[in-house]
């Protein structure tokens, strides 16, 4: 007994003499680290892995050091703790709480069952179970009252984020394999040097969208883990907003713009990169986080940061290294900065709804101005979520066919009731509503007038929930005995019980502007924004309700046609512009340019398109093929419809027919499947007689 406590004493002296030991190392490190730390983010000294998904967005990811967790054999796994030599060793993946220091039989078991049998493998690579505390589960309670809790999780060995359960790490590299990266992020054979580390010693990765470079936390698509949030799938969302503002910004400028939710900052720093001196652009946020990662990406992207409103004049333009642009960062909450102060062009991108920030983007906005919403509750607008719908916009909806054009029309709704609180009227002149996103752009037009006549396009929806037929309740303070007589379709006579229900109320009017949206696909065109040309060209043929639409550009000439989607569009070339140097000396006054922009907004409206789709497959005959989507366009045009394609669904049809006009073509040119079914049978007994 004497012999075992002498060579006990003896581990745990040795033991005390590596925790010196390391103690002075992470010392060392943490020197080192402090000395890294006063080097800039944006030093060109940096030699970022630059990679390039389908998107065409170009992101590089700075070269860090690979976790302890990513392994490819046991041996790389049993070698992080020497386990031949004496004394209870410490796990390399585990905290001293959830595994306490054993010997190394022990270690070296608890290494092959635990870690090493639950992983996730990737080209060769292991991620190994990690209990490090490397992520931490927020507590709802205070910082002062509890701490995190440590969450098991897995090392991705592409990005370095941190996934928690399994399933979801898969689904991760799935991702990444249908973007095409399939690069680790480290390289241990490299020596180049590190910018300066992230909090939790990760790395920052550098992105560049439509010019535009911009840095992100490894962890940025995950809003409730991060400050600075970022999602690529909303690129098409940043496009059109940019389209919306270069044709506001030819009307007038320079233009007071307002990103109220900046995040990274990008969509601010896309418009002052490429519209220069048109816009006066403020990026706000309400995060300390947020603030600081905008202005270093104002840095990297060489655009001077404004402490305040004066003094926007660039200084030294014609310099190499003078700033391209101006742009104000201010930490504010949006709603008290929309108070303060007007603006001409307001966009609202928060996480989730939008509805409260509405009364305080009407309240300041400048008459002719446009108002922006992007909304991302796509459980409550698509019918998910019922009771957070009646709680957020105050309408009754349920689950149909036209479910995204009927979110489009709930938001259009509450847009149009906080516009009306202000005594100010809109003018709709997008709706786009996609898979992640809503988006509408409306027109701010002053005066309870026009407040009054946007009011009245607010109307409840009468919709048949057999046949999915649709109307608008008629306007009026009639007491009507019967509302099933609005209904065309007969569904009430021949079903019984109630079988319409009333939805809303939802805006009723048109949700496109086919001047606007030309405008729009102009300014597509000269910023070389591919990626929405095609969806721009769909909503300007659903906004007049066709289906072949020639698109002429102004100041453009038209060489050769190409068809998409059945609209015939003709691929563009810029041409040598008109002398305008008799109009260069003259000013117009404000009176002109507000009388110029009322005419334009005249000239814009066109024949209201038809209220909703229909889906070829939802109404389809059982038993029959349906005729292809562009010959059933053709034929409903020869019938004498109206008909376009609609950007809410790939197999919906726009048309002013009716339910029961709209089966009837449809059953006209379906062919029976079960035709050649009798004689197949027939042959098939003959067989079974002789046999």
């Amino acid at each position: 007994m004497a012999e075992l406590r002498e060579e006990d004493a003896e581990q745990l002296h040795q033991e005390d003499v590596n925790i010196k030991d390391t103690e002075s190392e992470t010392n060392k490190m943490l020197a080192e680290s402090e000395v890294c730390e006063q080097v800039p983010i944006h030093e060109p000294s940096t030699n970022p892995v630059k990679m390039e998904d389908k998107n065409g967005q170009t992101s590089s990811t700075v070269v860090s050091e690979r976790h302890v967790s990513i392994q490819t054999t046991l041996e790389g796994l049993e070698g992080l703790v020497d386990l031949n030599g004496a004394g209870r060793k410490s796990c390399p993946l585990c905290p001293e709480e959830k595994f306490k220091a054993c010997y190394s039989h022990k270690l070296r078991r608890h290494l092959q069952n635990l870690h090493w049998k639950v992983y996730v493998e990737f080209e060769g690579q292991r991620m190994c179970i990690c209990h490090l505390p490397c992520r931490q589960l927020k507590s709802s309670l205070g910082s002062d009252q509890a701490q995190g809790r440590l969450v098991a999780h897995y090392h991705c060995v592409v990005c370095s984020v941190t996934i928690a359960r399994k399933t979801d790490m898969i689904s991760h590299l799935k991702r990444h394999i249908n973007k095409g990266e399939t690069e680790a992020s480290y390289s241990g054979s490299l020596d180049v040097p590190f910018e300066d580390p992230v909090p939790g010693g990760q790395a920052y990765e550098i992105m560049k969208e439509l010019g535009t470079n911009v840095q992100l936390l490894p962890n940025h698509t995950t809003p409730q883990k991060t400050d600075t949030y970022f999602s690529r799938k909303m690129k098409t969302n940043r496009q059109l907003v940019f389209c919306s503002l270069a044709v506001l910004a030819e009307e007038r400028n320079p233009l007071e713009c307002l990103d109220a939710f900046g995040a990274t900052g990008i969509m601010g720093l896309q418009w002052a990169k490429h519209l220069r001196n048109s816009v006066k652009v403020t990026i706000n946020d309400i995060n300390e986080a947020c603030v600081k990662m905008i202005k270093e990406n104002c840095h990297l992207n060489h655009i001077r940061v404004e402490g305040n409103r004066t003094g926007r004049q660039l200084d030294g333009a014609g310099d190499a290294d003078s700033p391209i642009a101006s742009v104000e960062a201010v930490k504010m909450d949006a709603n008290v900065i929309m108070h303060l102060r007007p603006f001409d062009y307001i966009h609202l991108d928060p996480f989730g709804t939008a509805v409260n920030y509405l009364d305080a983007a009407f309240r300041n906005v400048r008459n002719l101005g446009i108002v922006s919403v992007t909304s991302t509750d796509t459980g409550s607008l698509y019918s998910k979520s019922l009771n957070v719908t009646l709680r957020h916009y105050g309408c009754q909806i349920v689950r149909t066919e036209y479910y995204r054009e009927l979110a489009a029309r709930m938001v259009l709704a509450s847009v149009a009731r906080a516009a009306a609180r202000c005594n100010k009227g809109i003018e709709v002149l997008l709706a786009v509503a996609l898979e992640h996103f809503v988006l509408v752009v409306v027109r701010v037009l002053r005066g309870p007038t026009q407040a009054d006549e946007s009011s009245k396009k607010l109307r409840q929806l009468l919709h048949c929930q057999w046949c999915e037929e649709r109307v608008f309740l008629k306007p009026g303070s009639m007491v009507e005995e019967n509302l099933y007589r609005q209904l065309p379709c007969q569904c009430h006579g021949s079903m019984p019980g109630k079988t319409a229900v009333e939805l809303g109320p939802i805006w009723a009017g048109p949700l496109f502007n086919t001047g606007f949206l030309r405008r729009m696909l102009v300014a597509a065109v000269q910023h070389n924004m591919e990626d929405i040309q095609p969806l721009v060209k769909t909503l300007i043929c659903e906004a007049d309700c066709t289906t072949l639409k020639p698109f002429s550009v102004p100041g453009y000439s038209a060489l050769s046609n190409q068809v998409e989607c059945g609209v015939v569009i003709k691929t563009l070339q810029k041409v040598e512009e008109a002398d305008t140097s008799d109009q260069a000396g003259k000013r117009k006054t404000k009176g002109e340019d507000s009388g110029n922009v009322l005419k334009k907004i005249k000239a814009d409206t066109s024949l209201e398109h038809p209220a909703f789709y229909y889906s070829i497959h939802r109404h389809s005959i059982r038993g029959m093929n349906m005729p292809k989507l562009n010959k059933f366009l053709q034929y409903l045009t020869e019938a004498g419809f109206r008909v376009s394609r609609t950007h809410f669904d790939p197999t919906g049809v726009r048309t002013d027919a009716t339910l029961a006009q709209f089966k009837e073509v449809l059953t006209k040119y379906s062919v029976p499947t079960y035709s050649s079914t009798p004689q197949s049978s027939t042959v098939g007994s003959d067989r079974r007689q002789t046999l």
